[in-house]
């Protein structure tokens, strides 16, 4: 019965078995490709490094509107202040979360080269959700009138976290801003970044400021930056822009920590201002009702 079953079988498979045998005598008589070892015993030193070179290439290399100097001036200055900078954000961030409810970073559309909008980082020093109105309504005054360029910030603004005011005017908040400058984005030295609804106020001749690529610092930050009106500050940037040279980046970068520092202490004098305006408010009231 075995035997019977054995034969039924080989007697179903023969067919197919003399189909496979030409096919199976052509691909033996087919000529064997020969691999090509050339890459693969390549040694890493040659090729694994030159593909590492190319990706180093893109992420170090030059951007639009970078000369090559620009870049390496950037790159130079992050690696230097990695440190430093590591240790007073960390700082900053605590001084946030402890403060303020809400993420410590704060990002946003910002303008840059050519026109070109990319995401900008800061440490947050509003409180979140603040309203903007306000903001959009006092940056059109300050382009339409020829009146110092004061931050909405400049008094007791209740829309700031504690320590907000100290943050942004040593310019602390701008620090993830690094970020920015790591990926080619902002350079340390060039004009502010601004934010797409004031770049359509932008009249087309004052555009010319984005032919630079924007920066932490630039020439109109150390050229007395709040006390300036909007048309000066187009003009700096823009004589920047032309003037744009190694040399110039470096007077400006030394120029930043005093102009900094400048900030800090007038904001610290009209604190004491507005201290003795109150105390001179309280004391008037307390003599009325005598």
């Amino acid at each position: 019965m075995r035997s019977q079953n054995a034969e039924e079988v080989l007697g179903e498979m023969r067919p197919q078995l003399l189909r496979e045998i030409p096919r199976a005598r052509e691909a033996a008589e087919r000529p064997v490709a020969k691999r090509d070892l050339s890459r693969a015993h390549r040694p890493m030193d040659g090729y694994g490094n030159q593909t590492m070179m190319k990706q180093l290439g893109r992420f170090f290399g030059p951007r639009p509107g970078l000369p090559m100097w620009k870049r390496l001036l950037d790159l130079g200055v992050l690696l230097l202040l990695a440190p430093a900078v590591a240790a007073t954000g960390a700082v900053v961030a605590l001084v946030i979360r402890l403060g303020s409810a809400g993420p410590v970073f704060f990002r946003q559309r910002r303008v840059g080269y050519k026109g070109s909008e990319f995401t900008c980082y800061k440490f947050r020093t509003m409180r979140a959700n603040a309203e903007v109105d306000s903001h959009r309504e006092h940056t059109r005054r300050l382009m339409s009138e020829a009146v110092p360029l004061t931050k909405l910030d400049a008094g007791q603004d209740p829309r700031l976290v504690p320590l907000g005011a100290g943050l942004r005017a040593s310019g602390l908040d701008e620090l993830p801003q690094l970020l920015n400058v790591l990926r080619g984005e902002m350079s340390i030295v060039g004009p502010r970044p601004c934010i797409p609804y004031e770049y359509e106020l932008y009249q087309p001749a004052q555009r010319a400021r984005f032919d630079a690529v924007p920066g932490l610092t630039g020439l109109w930050q150390v050229s007395g930056k709040n006390r300036t009106t909007f048309e000066e500050m187009i003009q700096l940037d823009v004589e920047y822009s032309k003037r744009l040279s190694l040399w110039l980046d470096l007077k400006i970068i030394l120029k930043t920590l005093p102009a900094l520092w400048a900030q800090c202490c007038e904001l610290r004098d009209s604190r004491q201002r507005e201290a003795a305006v109150a105390r001179g408010v309280s004391k008037s009231v307390q003599s009325s009702h005598l």
